[in-house]
């Protein structure tokens, strides 16, 4: 299985464009010890034929273009297959915009992501212009299923997917919103292949137990919540806001937070994304950043790939 990281920030990137905190400030100005990042997209293959999107970014068109392997093959024939979304956060399904051009594309999602997408929301009529543009499919947490193309080609992938709680989006409408099923609202996906390799990506955990850290000490490869290294980080630099915990991050750092909770880990190669601009570990001269890699974690990076 090969897995493409395309973007590694949380939404917004980093910089984001109307941050002037020391992290974007300091990049901009060429004095920060750090990269740039885009918006967090992975992409999986099983050899390299058929390419399936976790999540879609709103910088998907521009991930594609600097990943050869993304390229159209053919006029109007891209090896972008499909798209699971982890949830309907704007950073994870903007993206699904940008392949409103007739690609034949299959989406999968739960039926609570569905519904505010296809029933609350127009735009996403975009890709149902034609018969088979877009082929939805429901899934639900605990559900172990093959990757496919709109065509029913099989990729070669399975997914398997957790509940990783009840937190929707704010833009979601409240009736919509109290009408969501239970769990269905964000997920973790562990994507195998057919030799047994795993890649596990949460980018949004809100809380760590002794299930879920069974499940990521089988995988081969994590791709973990990195949002925030604090719980009060965006109250301390804006000055309000809600803490992480409340947006459905689990801190890095801290007592409780992720980096003590999932020191134990030992089979996966461990690394952090979907990380905010604002999170001190992207400086690579700090402390937090040195903390991160003493405990054997990389900070994910646009562009890298893995071969499973």
């Amino acid at each position: 299985m090969r897995v493409k990281i395309l973007g590694s920030a949380a939404g917004g990137g980093f910089p984001q464009w109307n941050c002037a905190c020391r992290n974007c400030s300091s990049l901009r100005a060429g004095t920060f010890s750090g990269k740039a990042r885009t918006q967090a997209q992975i992409a999986v293959s099983h050899d390299g034929g058929l390419w399936f999107l976790l999540g879609a970014s709103p910088d998907l068109r521009a991930q594609i273009e600097a990943t050869r392997e993304l390229h159209p093959r053919g006029v109007r024939d891209s090896p972008v297959a499909g798209v699971v979304l982890a949830n309907a956060d704007l950073d994870h399904v903007l993206g699904l915009l940008l392949l409103r051009e007739l690609q034949p594309l299959h989406i999968y999602a739960t039926a609570s992501v569905l519904g505010i997408l296809r029933e609350q929301n127009s735009m996403f009529r975009m890709l149902n212009r034609v018969p088979d543009q877009a082929v939805w499919t429901e899934v639900k947490a605990g559900m172990k299923f093959p990757l496919r193309s709109a065509a029913g080609e099989d990729s070669g992938l399975h997914c398997d997917i957790l509940s990783m709680g009840n937190h929707l989006p704010t833009y979601v409408d409240p009736h919509a919103a109290s009408s969501s099923k239970a769990g269905e609202a964000s997920l973790g996906v562990i994507v195998e292949s057919q030799s047994g390799q795993r890649l596990s990506y949460f980018p949004a955990v809100p809380e760590i137990d002794d299930g879920l850290l069974q499940r990521l000490e089988a995988s081969d490869l994590l791709l973990f919540d990195g949002t925030f290294w604090s719980d009060d980080e965006l109250i301390r630099i804006q000055g309000t806001g809600q803490t992480a915990r409340q947006m459905g991050h689990i801190p890095v750092g801290s007592q409780n937070g992720s980096l003590r909770r999932l020191a134990g880990l030992q089979r996966p190669r461990k690394m952090f994304l979907h990380i905010n601009n604002t999170n001190p570990m992207l400086d690579e001269s700090g402390p937090e950043f040195g903390a991160v890699r003493e405990a054997g974690w990389d900070l994910a990076e646009d562009g890298w790939q893995f071969d499973l």
